[in-house]
């Protein structure tokens, strides 16, 4: 093994949390490896820190230069089927970061995912330790605010998302309005490319009613009885891959709080972030 396939899935994570897309973050690792390549490595007294520098600029660099502004719809990040060499993280944490300036969130992950120290951190972001410590003071506070607080037994989650599609599914509103919780928000993330909610829907008896109408009606030429729905791993928690014709036509993933009850449902439908989730599906196969 060399020296970069060594690091390659620790890059990727590093891009992915930075990015949230598992395409962005392949292109950024593999324009790591070609900076890499034209390295004089004689020079290079630790290729770890080394890597993570560059993976981390190009990284920073992608989210200055391609924010969301002109995003058709709500914006969410792209699913990944966790494996060996995924990122466990979750989409609502992705989310949350979103909000961060690219320093921020660069030094949120360096410090809360990989445990660097913060003079790691300032060499990796060409700042002095003392910007890091007070871009990581401003990054947990706005996470502290903002990410859910009760991270639920996989056992419950995974109860909590079969009962959740079979009532969406099945368009029983009043199972919907158990499982949901008062001041829950629907995130549909289409792109522009399908047919989604342009924006966040909210409320408990909002967010059933929405759910039950799309349930029974056909999805881009799909028929509801033409789907599937697999429970799967997805950023390291269980949410669902719902397939029909031949492919992958979205996911979701619930966020719930401490009652079990669901807060946030996050459905990632855009076709041009599932092609991660549709290669795993086709390699499970």
């Amino acid at each position: 093994m060399t020296v970069f396939d060594e690091y390659r899935n620790l890059l990727f994570s590093v891009a992915y949390r930075l990015l949230g897309s598992a395409a962005d973050a392949e292109d950024a690792v593999q324009d790591t490896w070609l900076r890499w390549s034209a390295a004089d490595r004689s020079q290079v007294a630790d290729p770890k820190a080394y890597l993570v520098r560059i993976v981390s600029n190009l990284a920073m660099d992608r989210l200055r230069s391609a924010r969301h502004e002109t995003y058709v719809g709500p914006w969410l990040p792209e699913p990944v089927l966790t494996t060996g060499e995924a990122p466990d993280v979750a989409p609502a944490l992705l989310l949350v970061l979103e909000n961060l300036t690219p320093l921020e969130r660069a030094v949120f992950v360096l410090k809360e995912a990989f445990a660097f120290t913060y003079q790691e951190i300032a060499d990796a972001v060409d700042r002095s330790p003392e910007a890091v410590r007070q871009a990581a003071h401003r990054a947990r506070e706005h996470v502290r605010e903002n990410r859910p607080r009760f991270p639920a037994d996989r056992d419950r989650q995974r109860a909590v998302t079969e009962r959740f599609f079979a009532a969406a599914a099945g368009g029983d509103i009043n199972t919907l309005m158990e499982l949901l919780a008062p001041d829950v928000a629907l995130w549909t993330d289409g792109g522009g490319k399908v047919r989604q909610a342009m924006r966040p829907v909210t409320g408990a008896a909002r967010v059933a009613a929405w759910l039950a109408g799309v349930g029974g009606r056909p999805y881009e030429g799909v028929r509801i009885d033409q789907m599937s729905a697999v429970l799967a791993e997805l950023n390291g928690s269980p949410g669902l891959v719902i397939s029909g014709a031949g492919r992958v036509l979205g996911t979701i993933t619930l966020d719930l709080d401490a009652q079990g009850r669901v807060t946030a449902i996050l459905n990632t439908a855009n076709p041009d972030k599932l092609a991660s989730v549709q290669a795993g599906v086709v390699r499970q196969l």
